[in-house]
């Protein structure tokens, strides 16, 4: 017998993960690949598993603890002295497309303007919410030992700005650390630092009535996040049209024994999927990317769409890959799987990456139309809102047709408004008459 580390795998991208649960405890008898805790990124949560058959030694982590790529969680005792290891079987939550760098020279002056609210951990270590300027003289006065002052002035912070964690508030090492880190990713994010908008003080609601504060998930906040980033930064403009879809309906319909005989649903986003990616190749300025920073156009030779699910735990979107080359029951089959899983939580960070174009669509609940918020570095996106009957004059008479509203949303810097108008207009003649598929 011997003792092999249990090692936290590649993290996909994700700088730190957080420990939400222990699924076995010390001398546990363990199989290879058996979940040994699970960790949560900001989308998925994710179980480490065994890497060997073995007996649990040991678990030097807790719920709620942080922890990165290569950090040893645990060990156990393996049978034979080998260290077989098994594959890691899922990565956590890949960072967002913007990958945020490692090591960013910090800012030499904090913003006058209090930052707006940071998001938030499921479990900060500390306060580093900025404290109102100080005066010069009131700086003098703060508690932080020489060492602390010293590090502060390396990095540029006023610590005047710093809650003091230490016994008496006295400010730590931790403290200026946290604070510059949270002063970066506000700049990141589009917060005041990137912005250059002062962020909204709340007035204490509790004085009006009865209140209830709930930490938000991870997965809220990251998309809260992602959703103000892509707002200031991209300039949207939003083209609305509408698809006759009384033919592939009925087409539709007409096609529930045998999607019963194999065992899925056959809903209108397949016809959607499939009408995007036709859309998308006949129109490739929507298949790009802008990378600013070399000047240049990233066109892309694939077509992976991603398809905006609601969670219990927020909005997620899993990637349904090379969707020009696969059939109708077999997106349908991919799709009904994928929203299960997010819906679950138990999607891998790489099916929730690689989207060129996302889908999202409010038809189950209803709305004529709206405007989505384009998932940058995507440059577009289609909003699908609910069908309704309508009175659509044929030449002789007004008919009794079924009319699906289509809200594409795109960048500017990237798509012409003219684009954005035929690529509405090509979507709605491929609804109209899905036999176009086939040509």
């Amino acid at each position: 017998m011997s003792a092999q580390d249990i090692v936290i795998p590649d993290l996909g991208g994700a700088d730190e993960v957080e420990v939400i649960e222990i699924a076995v405890s010390k001398g546990d008898q363990v199989a290879a690949e058996d979940p040994i805790l699970t960790v949560e990124s900001d989308k998925a949560s994710v179980d480490l598993p065994a890497p060997a058959a073995g007996k649990i030694l040991e678990i030097t982590v807790k719920v709620g603890d942080k922890v990165r790529e290569g950090d040893v969680v645990g060990s156990l005792s393996v049978a034979g002295g080998g260290e077989a290891t098994a594959e890691p079987q899922e990565e956590t939550e890949a960072a967002p497309a913007d990958d945020r760098p490692e090591t960013v020279a910090p800012p030499k002056d904090p913003p006058a303007e209090a930052p707006a609210p940071a998001v938030h951990a499921d479990k900060p270590t500390a306060d580093t919410s900025p404290a109102p300027a100080p005066d010069i003289a009131d700086t003098a006065r703060v508690h932080a030992g020489p060492a602390v002052r010293k590090l502060a002035r390396e990095l540029g912070a006023d610590l005047g700005r710093i809650k003091g964690t230490g016994p008496k508030h006295r400010i730590l090492k931790e403290d200026v650390q946290g604070y510059i880190k949270k002063q970066l990713q506000q700049a990141q994010q589009g917060g005041v630092s990137g912005s250059g908008i002062p962020g909204v003080k709340l007035p204490d609601f509790s004085q009006f009535g009865k209140v209830e504060r709930e930490s938000l998930s991870r997965i809220h906040s990251m998309t809260a996040a992602n959703m103000h980033r892509s707002w200031l930064n991209v300039p949207h403009v939003t083209q609305f049209d509408e698809a006759d879809i009384t033919d592939l309906e009925d087409f539709r319909k007409g096609q529930k024994a045998a999607a019963e005989q194999r065992g899925v649903k056959l809903t209108p986003l397949p016809f959607l999927l499939k009408a995007c990616a036709r859309a998308l190749q006949a129109l490739p300025q929507f298949n790009v990317a802008l990378d600013l920073e070399k000047q240049e156009l990233v066109r892309k030779q694939y077509i992976h769409i991603g398809i905006a699910v609601d969670t219990p735990a927020g909005l997620m979107v899993p990637v349904i890959r090379d969707v020009d080359q696969k059939g109708l029951w077999a997106l349908a089959e991919e799709a009904a799987d994928l929203a299960e899983r997010a819906r679950n939580k138990q999607l891998k960070p790489a099916e929730m990456q690689g989207a060129c174009f996302t889908i999202t669509s409010l038809g189950g609940i209803g709305g004529t139309a709206f405007t989505p918020i384009v998932n940058t570095p995507e440059v577009a996106i289609l909003g699908v809102s609910k069908a309704a009957i309508k009175p659509v004059w044929d030449g002789k008479a007004f008919q009794p047709r079924l009319m699906l509203p289509l809200s594409l949303s795109y960048d500017h810097r990237a798509v012409n408004g003219a684009d954005g108008a035929r690529f509405t207009n090509l979507l709605a003649e491929v609804l109209g008459d899905i036999r176009r598929l086939l040509l």
